[in-house]
């Protein structure tokens, strides 16, 4: 659905450059995904009942990872909400009150996963915020093992989370 969406905005765009990034990997469809929602930029993808205690926030294939960490969190009791963010700058051209719907102000304990560097991301993640993300460069492994090695595992998501709600 996201690729769709991707692509979408592609063809439709004329004002600006669009990257299309995919992965090797074989990903899930995921539930709650939708062409509509990844043109926003940014969108719920998952969520609990009432205000979240913490906001996971994805890209591209790390979205998978957050919605499994967010399983197993709200398994132990938390209010979880994932995020999808494909686009930075298509979200930014939302109006303030979409934006605010997404990532509300008052959930200030927020875990961003990305397989990239984590330059930028301190507007969407606040002060009380964590990334898991590649600051250095790679290093030479299969997929699996390389992607362990940097962090992107559920557990390692589930970690991060837990440290931030303390």
């Amino acid at each position: 659905n996201e690729t769709s969406g991707a692509y979408k905005v592609a063809i439709e765009r004329r004002n600006a450059p669009t990257l299309l990034a995919f992965t090797r990997q074989g990903l899930p469809n995921l539930a709650g995904s939708s062409i509509e929602a990844a043109t926003k930029g940014a969108y719920v993808l998952s969520d609990s009942d009432g205000t979240p205690d913490i906001i996971l926030i994805g890209t591209g294939s790390e979205v998978s990872l957050c919605v499994q960490g967010a399983e197993k969190l709200r398994e132990e009791g938390k209010k979880v909400r994932v995020v999808s963010m494909p686009s930075w700058e298509l979200f930014e051209a939302q109006d303030e009150a979409y934006r605010e719907s997404v990532l509300p102000k008052a959930v200030t304990k927020r875990l961003g996963v990305e397989a990239g560097v984590s330059f930028g991301w301190c507007r969407y993640l606040g002060t009380e915020g964590d990334m898991i993300s590649i600051d250095r460069f790679g290093v030479s492994a299969p997929g699996g093992v390389a992607m362990a090695k940097f962090g992107y595992t559920v557990e390692n998501v589930v970690a991060k989370a837990k440290a931030l709600l303390g």
